[in-house]
């Protein structure tokens, strides 16, 4: 399984932006589909995340102001950013964990995207 993030870039604090991250393979399950970022000098910290069963969950830095959302057809996610603050830029990664079949043998995964790039400027 492979995790392709994009959507990222350098917008002015108050406006938009929509990530997206595809999972691309065969045979897999997604069971939690989750963003987070890391700024720099500062640990990695959840964003977003949504599970198999609908349960979203998010920082609450971001509450009211950030919207995840999954297109399980397509094995997408998307975080739209709305009403973005200087402090919101990071690198953010995609998460992906489930499983994937080989045969008849189950794997459990956990993979991370590349990450993209927020840079909200004041």
């Amino acid at each position: 399984v492979q995790l392709q993030a994009s959507g990222g870039g350098l917008v002015q604090a108050g406006n938009s932006l929509r990530l997206s991250c595809t999972a691309s393979g065969s045979a897999f399950s997604i069971r939690t589909f989750g963003w987070y970022r890391q700024a720099p000098g500062k640990q990695r910290e959840l964003v977003a995340v949504s599970d198999s069963g609908g349960i979203l969950n998010y920082a609450d830095s971001v509450k009211g102001r950030f919207a995840i959302s999954r297109d399980n057809a397509k094995n997408t996610l998307f975080l739209q950013m709305n009403s973005l603050k200087p402090e919101d830029t990071a690198v953010y990664y995609c998460n992906a964990a489930g499983a994937y079949y080989s045969g008849l043998s189950r794997f459990e995964f956990d993979f991370w995207g590349q990450g993209t790039q927020v840079t909200v400027s004041s």
